[in-house]
């Protein structure tokens, strides 16, 4: 069923609303994110849409890369009724295979529930804690009340 579906990294087919309601109101990882700050971040990422055959968008993931050693994949979903069908390996065997992004050194990625699918692409748990740091906002896109 997934060969009807097509990846692209052409930033003109994206829809920016889409990609925006669902990090802004379904994702654990973004909610209340504005407009401004997902386009921002799609036009200085390496972005991949997923399409269903009628073109409609139905999945998305966002690599920010130097596309030379690092990449931190992010903003990664299928559309709920289009789960089920294999959409996110294709779209994970299309992000590792994208020629810009061969022979990094490292890639990294946070998830709370797709461990199992990173891992089938070579994801493992970092190898050494203690070197990483973050510096984390909590729930940054949430207004404050007034």
């Amino acid at each position: 069923m997934t060969a009807a579906y097509t990846i692209s990294t052409d930033p003109a087919r994206l829809d920016v609303a889409l990609v925006h309601d669902y990090l802004s109101h379904h994702s654990y990882w973004a909610p209340g994110i504005s407009r401004e700050l997902v386009e921002r971040s799609i036009q200085n990422s390496l972005c991949f849409g997923v399409y269903a055959p009628d073109g409609q968008q139905v999945g998305f993931a966002r690599v920010v890369t130097d596309r030379a050693t690092f990449a931190y994949l992010c903003d990664v979903f299928v559309l709920e009724a289009h789960r089920g069908q294999g959409l996110s390996k294709l779209l994970m065997t299309h992000i590792m295979a994208h020629p810009e992004l061969q022979g990094l050194r490292r890639w990294l990625l946070g998830t709370r529930d797709a461990h199992s699918l990173y891992a089938q692409f070579g994801f493992t748990p970092l190898a050494s804690p203690p070197r990483f740091m973050e510096n984390a906002k909590l729930d940054p896109y949430r207004q404050a009340p007034q």
